[in-house]
């Protein structure tokens, strides 16, 4: 039996797995991704994860900044099947139209929930007990095209953005798998999505700002959790008399009696948990931070270096 010929649609790092299972599994006849962009501290023009593996496999790329610049050379391709993989574009109903079966994507979340660019980190926003992965038929609405499987995890309370992700990527190389295997089989499976849609939109910057004096330790912990993968959260923290910008990467909930410390003030310093700060309910250890300027390091270590008292309220 000859291999579908697909076209693979994808950009950063978690996607150059699915890529490699693709050009195993099928006949790719072009990698798309999205256009070079300046990277690192130099800004140096550099291409995309997945347009560095699709050359070093020898594969044709393309890298529009717009998809109808390719429209056309597209349209000239005989292709079956396309696969998507957080490529980052919305595709236009012509071009969804252009292979004979359509577009599948492979979407880390049970969908109707969480819907959008964001959803490993909105599942731990939301302290998500399960989750799981959706490869379902690309339509021209966000994500709500039919279902062709789904695949289901739990969510451990340790769990992060990086720790979820790396759960995540082989169990949808599996849904994957067995998708283009079916479908290599004629089985075309095109479930309706039910329930109540949920969303989960890209993170800007502005939205990873933790405030102590209006969020609940448990908001604060899993929002942090939430952001150990793209932009990190991150405090304005007050001390010495200047005000700078503090990313927090890891924090531990704290169940304690109950203090008459105002939000943001640094109830306790323990050299095996951290920091411990008052939140707008309850209180919560800072055990990892990133400071401005700096390596990560400790919250222990940022503590004694910048002289943190327990009773400051810098937070």
């Amino acid at each position: 039996m000859s291999k579908l010929k697909t076209i693979f649609f994808g950009t950063p790092e978690v996607s150059v797995p699915y890529l490699e299972l693709v050009h195993e599994l099928t006949d790719i006849q072009l990698v798309v991704t999205q256009a070079d962009k300046p990277r690192g501290r130099g800004m140096v023009i550099t291409p995309c994860p997945v347009k560095k593996r699709a050359l070093e496999l020898g594969l044709p790329v393309r890298s529009p900044e717009k998809m109808k610049d390719i429209f056309a050379e597209v349209q000239q391709i005989p292709f079956d099947l396309g696969i998507a993989v957080a490529f980052g574009k919305i595709f236009r109903p012509d071009f969804l139209a252009l292979p004979k079966l359509g577009i599948v994507n492979v979407h880390f979340s049970l969908l109707p929930l969480l819907r959008g660019a964001a959803p490993v980190q909105h599942s731990l926003f939301q302290n998500f007990r399960k989750t799981g992965v959706s490869v379902f038929w690309i339509e021209p609405g966000l994500d709500d095209g039919p279902l062709f499987l789904q695949k289901e995890m739990d969510v451990n309370p340790d769990d992060n953005a990086e720790t979820l992700f790396t759960k995540l990527i082989p169990l949808g190389l599996d849904a994957l798998r067995e998708t283009i295997t079916q479908i290599s089989d004629g089985k075309i499976i095109k479930t309706p999505q039910v329930g109540t849609p949920t969303l989960a939109p890209t993170i800007s910057k502005e939205e990873a700002v933790l405030n102590f004096k209006e969020m609940t330790a448990e908001q604060i912990h899993h929002k942090v959790r939430g952001l150990a993968y793209g932009p990190k959260a991150r405090t304005m923290i007050s001390l010495n008399g200047k005000t700078e910008l503090l990313q927090i990467l890891a924090t531990q909930l704290f169940v304690s009696a109950q203090t008459n410390a105002q939000p943001g003030t640094v109830i306790d310093i323990e050299s095996t948990h951290g920091i411990l700060v008052k939140c707008k309910e309850g209180s919560l250890w800072i055990t990892k931070v990133h400071p401005a300027g700096k390596k990560p390091m400790s919250a222990v270590d940022f503590a004694n270096g910048r002289g943190l008292k327990p009773g400051m309220q810098i937070f």
